[in-house]
């Protein structure tokens, strides 16, 4: 499970960061307008919203390792729960045949003793 936690978180990692700076070609403009002095705009640029973008993906991919992470602590703690319930059961229904155990033997005694009184009795009305 955490392999593929972390294959994923890898994997975006890698790919915010492969498509954080854009396009990998920026074609040129050469067209006449350029060269007389008539162009208005200014050749575009990286801007910091294009950096903005690979830094929203890397974060993205940080918040959802976050949750990620919340949901399998929530998991281990409903797993510590359980495993604490069944333990309380465990320890109890084991020292009730502990007790019941007890019981058994003490009861075979007292059979046992009648059994040896009733043989007594019978050795001494003969």
């Amino acid at each position: 499970m955490k392999k593929i936690i972390y294959t994923i978180a890898f994997s975006m990692i890698l790919s915010g960061a492969a498509f954080a700076d854009g396009n990998a070609f920026t074609p040129l403009n050469f067209n006449d307008t350029t060269y007389a002095g008539n162009s208005t705009a200014p050749a575009a640029t990286a801007t910091a919203a294009d950096e903005a973008v690979g830094n929203g993906n890397i974060q993205n991919a940080i918040s959802q390792l976050d949750n990620a992470q919340i949901d399998i602590r929530n998991d281990l703690l409903n797993c510590k729960t359980k495993y604490a319930d069944v333990d309380a059961q465990y320890k109890l229904v084991k020292a009730e045949r502990a007790a019941l155990n007890k019981q058994i033997k003490s009861i075979e005694r007292r059979i046992k003793d009648i059994e040896k009184a009733k043989e007594k009795i019978r050795k001494n009305m003969l």
